[in-house]
Order: C-alpha cells, then structure tokens, then sequence
C-alpha cells in the first residue's frame, strides 16, 4: 500500500509522514526531495528556470513513477500536487494508494507558516497582515481536489501521535 498525504502547505505532511511511515514499517518519500535529486535542482530553481507549468509536469510524472515502482510507502506531497493535471484522479484510481487530506484552520495553518515565510516561496513575499487571506484564497481553491481524498483528517489540535493513530484506525476501519 502507499499513503499519500496531502494538505497545504504547513499542514505537517512530512513529520505526520515520517512517524506514519515508521508506525507501518514503510518507507517515507518527500515529494520535493524527490524531484530536486532526480532534477539536480531545489523545487525553487526549478520554478525560478522552467516555470510553473514545466515544474507540475515534472511533479505529475514524479507521482507516477513513484506509484508504479514503490510498495509500502508514505509519500508527502507538495500543496500544490494535487490540483494540476490529473495527478488527484490518477492517485483515486491507483488500486495500491489511499490519498490522506490533512485539514487545518486557515487560523493554524498562517500561526505554523509565520515563522516559515522565508522557506516557502509561494508567501515570502506576502505582508504578515496579508497571509491568512492569502490562505483562505488558496485553500477555497483548491479545496476541489483535497476533498476528493479517500480520507480527510482533522489535524487541528492534534498531536503528530493522534493523527497517525487516526489515520491508521481509519485505514484499517474502511479496509483502504
């Protein structure tokens, strides 16, 4: 089986992962870490050299091929994954991956992404007065393809524990 994680950005998809891969025995995969050893370049330069449209593609065919040659895996996506091209469909159709919204507050995920600005490109840029807005635009758009997961899990107030303890429980209830 692989969990794919999903959410936006700051919503934890990779420390939830690596404790999820560790409670399953499987491994744990970093989309983003992925693509820039495969490309020999940080997600930021490949945004900055090929533009937005050439890195969803290099994303989308990534997700594919991690989904062809992996078993017994977490793969924590980038926010943005998801919502371009077919990628969203292409996981629910996958017979040997269950997709996993995690759900935060617009409230929780500008507190966690405050203090990260400098690391993520797409709000660096953003006024701190201007961030919880710019999420809320975000997340209403992409809330579409999040949705679609076969599991949604409120991570608000949760522990890194309870979440995967949820997930797993959930895995296991709806035989995913």
């Amino acid at each position: 089986m692989i969990v794919v994680l999903l959410g936006y950005m700051g919503s934890g998809k990779s420390t939830v992962g690596k404790e999820l891969a560790a409670a399953f025995g499987y491994a744990f995969l970093d989309l983003d870490d992925f693509i820039e050893k495969q490309e020999k370049l940080s997600v930021i330069d490949l945004f900055q050299t090929k533009g937005h449209v050439e890195f969803r593609k290099i994303e989308a065919k990534a997700v594919q091929n991690i989904c062809r040659i992996h078993v017994d895996l977490v793969l924590s996506l980038g926010g943005g994954t998801p919502c371009y091209g077919d990628t969203m469909q292409f996981l629910n159709q996958h017979p040997n991956v269950n997709t996993v919204y995690l759900k935060l507050s617009v409230k929780n995920l500008t507190n966690r992404l405050l203090s990260e600005k400098t690391k993520r490109p797409l709000i660096a840029n953003v006024k701190d007065a201007d961030l919880s807005e710019f999420i809320a635009k975000h997340l209403f758009e992409r809330s579409n393809f999040y949705n679609q997961a076969k599991l949604s899990i409120s991570a608000n107030d949760q522990s890194v524990d309870q979440i995967v303890a949820e997930i797993a429980n959930d895995l296991d209830e709806y035989n995913l």
